[in-house]
């Protein structure tokens, strides 16, 4: 019996490279619809499409044949044109359901996050109870909790629907999150926002792969259907602790420097007006999204992962995150 035939949309990135393998090692037929051309990187055995999730044709040819779908493509990051976010996470997410629907897939599992519930405000613990959010302070979060909207409610008998949403995604071949974090600690850039005892949600990457492939199997045997879970190693960290162990591990000297939340968030007001006002490229070193991010507690209960989907974090947080050090160290 042929294996069913699965695509993944950003399958060329950190998140979607890991879906990929795991895909692989199932035994799945794996099709990868991406905006960038191939990495030396890429596994052997799948099959690349290049294109655009915000082009219509494009998601419907790469859909075309595929049981399953892993929409984890986005516009990522905190600062950027409004309509590149619209484009990206709203537009191209229907463009995805639509081109499964009409092409006959069997479960669709969405690649959300925690942002979706931003309110500002601090999480301590809380569950998939919580109302989206408001005060949205970047693109990104508001567009991604209207496509997460419209994954849960596409959610039907013949193509259920579910959608992820893990917090602070990290481990090897990351090269965004962590590799930015300690050039700008090299450069003597970074301060704690705070009094640097709040406490976060972190995931492995190995983590928020298994549980994409465990959403999957959910939706397959009647679980989770037009449900939103969060995703995490299941146990909070010290956010300023976790990147100090980095640092110190990759032997850059730990962040010691405090500035207020306060006076982060003003900074990250000002910094976004004159950006705006002189359309500066690149990303302001502060906005007020990241200043109230770093500041505040944002963990949350997986309970509910683990319940329907089978769920269970991958990996020692503490260990993994030394090794990942030990490679920063030995690169430089």
């Amino acid at each position: 019996m042929e294996s069913s035939r699965v695509l993944i949309t950003g399958g060329g990135g950190f998140l979607g490279q890991a879906i990929v393998k795991l895909c692989l090692a199932r035994g799945y037929r794996v099709r990868s619809l991406s905006r960038k051309p191939l990495s030396p990187n890429c596994p052997a055995g799948v099959e690349y499409f290049r294109g655009d999730i915000a082009n219509r044709e494009d998601v419907e040819k790469a859909v075309e044949g595929c049981d399953y779908v892993f929409h984890v493509a986005a516009q990522a990051g905190i600062w950027g044109r409004w309509e590149d976010y619209v484009k990206n996470n709203m537009i191209g997410t229907r463009h995805c359901l639509v081109a499964a629907r009409d092409a006959g897939v069997k479960a669709f599992v969405y690649t959300s996050t925690p942002s979706v519930v931003f309110s500002g405000e601090s999480f301590q613990g809380a569950n998939e109870s919580l109302p989206y959010g408001r005060n949205w302070l970047c693109a990104y979060a508001e567009t991604k909790a209207s496509a997460e909207k419209d994954v849960l409610q596409s959610n039907s008998v013949a193509m259920p629907t579910c959608a992820l949403r893990p917090h602070l995604i990290w481990g090897p071949g990351d090269n965004h999150i962590f590799p930015r974090l300690l050039e700008r600690a090299r450069q003597g850039k970074l301060r704690i926002v705070g009094d640097g005892e709040n406490k976060v949600d972190v995931t492995h990457v190995d983590s928020a792969a298994l549980a994409h492939l465990k959403a999957l199997d959910a939706l397959l045997a009647g679980r989770g259907h037009g449900k939103a879970y969060f995703i995490s190693q299941g146990q909070p960290v010290k956010l300023w602790e976790f990147i100090n162990r980095l640092l110190q591990g990759a032997g850059i000297p730990p962040v010691t420097k405090k500035i207020s939340l306060r006076r982060a968030y003003f900074l990250g007001t000002v910094l976004e007006g004159i950006w705006t006002l002189f359309r500066l490229k690149g990303e302001p070193p502060m906005t007020r999204f990241v200043a109230v991010e770093l500041a505040k507690d944002h963990w949350f209960d997986i309970r509910a992962a683990q319940k329907d989907l089978g769920f269970q974090p991958q990996h020692d947080t503490w260990q993994a995150l030394d090794a990942l050090a030990q490679t920063f160290r030995e690169k430089k």
